[in-house]
């Protein structure tokens, strides 16, 4: 009988040796923060992974020993497909060197293999920088609708690098559905990491086309908040962002949901964080005010427009909202401020088009431009106490 468990604990310890793994999208950051970063990745086998971190500056990531970050949950480190690792203790507007790391694990945790990992030796290690509340300028690019239109996504993104833009936006509907972890990555992800979201932050604002699909219902597992929902805010630089999240577009009885939908309910107890956010000392102290949200509270009519209007802006009215950035309709819109609605602007951005936007103490500059990189056209905002 020993024999048989030793020949056993052989044969499963040599499978565990040669177990591969291999990493097949990611990494990409979300939640960032002053303080604490997170970074997504996913392998095509169940593995234990972790991330090596280190400071900026020209020293080799092999001169000392970095500190590992991993995944856990209850006393134990978390082993899937899908790697989430979150790095608290951060400074904040500080740049950071990572590089990320998965074993593959069999049998419950018991058995170990091959470990895959970002490019260590022949590229540089990967970077990010934390926000920051007191950087005086900041610039972003806000996408929407872009619907897996791979090429779009690069040509409206052209503009995008490290060191000058500080973080992207995506305000929904990136993909027709969110079916599976496949399409989500194919339709925009992984374009999105290769050309920026591996060390450029991405803010999502789910649109209602990520609501469908049997991945929907995952969302914040591949798209990680604060707040642990869809809808939470952020401050970087003199901009508080407030990033809402407008649900679906039909009412809950639709067919379309299969008696799944409880939307209008999720608004109602969006609209009470919403009231708790709007007293919050980095809101009321921020020099702007931007409200991210992809269905329009205004143009179309239909019952999610009606849903936002009722119960989000009478809330953002006579607080001092800078601009409100929207999509969902595919074509561009300026809606002027409107004494019975809102008394702030509403910039519904085409799904052709770009927000490129500039921050700085004087002014906030808006330029819209289209895939080939043209201005179309453009918008100043000043700061609250101007």
């Amino acid at each position: 009988m020993k024999a048989c468990f030793a020949s056993l604990f052989c044969l499963l310890s040599c499978y565990a040796v040669g177990q591969d793994v291999k990493i097949t999208h990611g990494p990409y950051l979300q939640k960032v923060g002053e303080h604490e970063v997170t970074i997504v990745w996913t392998t095509d086998s169940d593995a234990v992974s972790w991330v090596e971190l280190a400071p900026a500056g020209g020293e080799s990531f092999y001169a000392r020993e970095r500190p590992q970050y991993y995944q856990t949950k209850d006393g134990n480190r978390v082993v899937g497909k899908l790697h989430a690792v979150t790095i608290p203790g951060l400074e904040r507007g500080t740049e950071y060197r990572y590089r990320i790391f998965s074993r593959a694990v069999m049998l419950e945790q018991l058995m170990y293999g091959h470990v895959a990992s970002s490019n260590v030796y022949r590229r540089a290690p990967l970077r990010f920088t934390t926000l920051d509340a007191g950087k005086p300028a900041i610039s972003l690019v806000v996408l929407n609708d872009i619907h897996g239109r791979v090429d779009d996504l690069t040509a409206l993104s052209g503009s995008v690098k490290y060191g000058e833009t500080d973080l992207m936006i995506f305000n929904g509907d990136m993909a027709d559905y969110m079916q599976d972890e496949q399409q989500l990555f194919s339709a925009f992800m992984d374009e999105s990491v290769r050309r920026f979201a591996a060390e450029i932050p991405v803010f999502y604002a789910r649109g209602n086309h990520e609501t469908r699909g049997l991945l929907s219902r995952r969302f914040s597992d591949y798209f990680p908040t604060n707040s642990g929902k869809p809808y939470y805010a952020f401050r970087h630089g003199p901009v508080h962002f407030i990033v809402l999240d407008s649900g679906e577009d039909k009412p809950d009885s639709d067919i379309e949901y299969y008696g799944l939908a409880q939307f209008d309910a999720y608004r109602s107890e969006q609209q009470e964080w919403l009231r708790s956010e709007l007293q919050s000392e980095s809101f009321r102290t921020a020099p702007y005010k931007v409200v991210v949200m992809h269905i329009p509270p205004v143009a179309s009519g239909w019952h999610g427009t009606f849903e936002v209007q009722k119960k989000f802006l009478p809330l953002l009215t006579n607080t001092g909202i800078t601009v409100m950035f929207c999509g969902d309709t595919h074509r561009y819109e300026y809606v002027e401020p409107n004494a019975a609605l809102h008394d702030f602007p509403i910039l519904i951005n085409a799904a052709n088009t770009s927000l490129e936007v500039s921050v700085t103490p004087i002014e906030m500059s808006v330029k819209r431009k289209d895939t080939s990189g043209r201005v179309l056209n453009g918008f100043t905002y000043y700061p609250a106490h101007k």
